[in-house]
């Protein structure tokens, strides 16, 4: 294996930090929008729900592209300079999970809305404390969305090569390292680096599921 020990850590460390931030973001926002979507009538939602489940298909290099447009020097956000920064491509990896948590949300939701805001209702509750019972009742599937979205940016490899770049020590991470290595014909360091990548969502996975079965 060609690369360091301390390398593969700190490249590990990097593809956590953005996977991460970028689930964290993602779920701030495809949380509530999941839960509120899931609560409506049929006919109020069936437009955002197609275009939510359309979403979890985005081609990973479009969404690259299309932050590469925005965040290049000659783009409308060129002058924040964070082209080729680990942010940028927290904001991309962010967009692609959303939809996974926002769609496995709503069709979580949708399937308790009706009994549960006719007991939260009947209780004397307002439309908030349905919402919020809603989202308690449905943590343990909201635990499988936040897994699908955090899936989705840690094993996301175009759109952080296209805003990111692949720079060492710089915006490096696991998924982009395999390839690198691969490429280089270093499949000794690719089959470490993708079994990194596999524990590094397999400890992330189990913590997720350990957090939802408790009450």
């Amino acid at each position: 294996m060609t690369l360091a020990w301390a390398e593969v850590g700190e490249i590990a460390a990097r593809s956590l930090g953005v996977a991460g931030a970028a689930t964290l973001l993602a779920a701030l926002f495809g949380l509530p929008l999941g839960v509120w979507l899931g609560s409506r009538p049929r006919r109020g939602r069936m437009g955002a729900q197609v275009v939510l489940y359309a979403g979890m298909g985005l081609p990973p290099v479009v969404v690259g592209l299309l932050f590469y447009f925005l965040l290049s020097r000659s783009g409308p956000l060129g002058g924040l300079g964070l082209l080729f920064t680990p942010l940028a491509m927290v904001l991309a990896e962010a967009v692609l999970a959303f939809p996974m948590i926002a769609g496995f949300t709503l069709a979580a939701v949708r399937v308790r809305a009706e009994g549960v805001r006719r007991l939260v209702r009947g209780l004397g509750g307002s439309e908030r404390q349905v919402l919020a019972t809603l989202l308690w009742e449905s943590r343990r599937p909201i635990v499988a969305a936040l897994a699908a979205g955090f899936g989705a940016a840690i094993s996301e490899v175009g759109a952080a090569t296209i805003v990111g770049g692949d720079i060492r020590f710089h915006t490096r991470v696991l998924t982009t390292a395999v390839v690198l290595e691969t490429r280089k014909g270093e499949l000794e360091s690719a089959l470490a680096l993708g079994a990194v990548l596999l524990g590094v969502t397999l400890i992330v996975t189990a913590i997720l599921v350990v957090w939802g079965e408790r009450r």
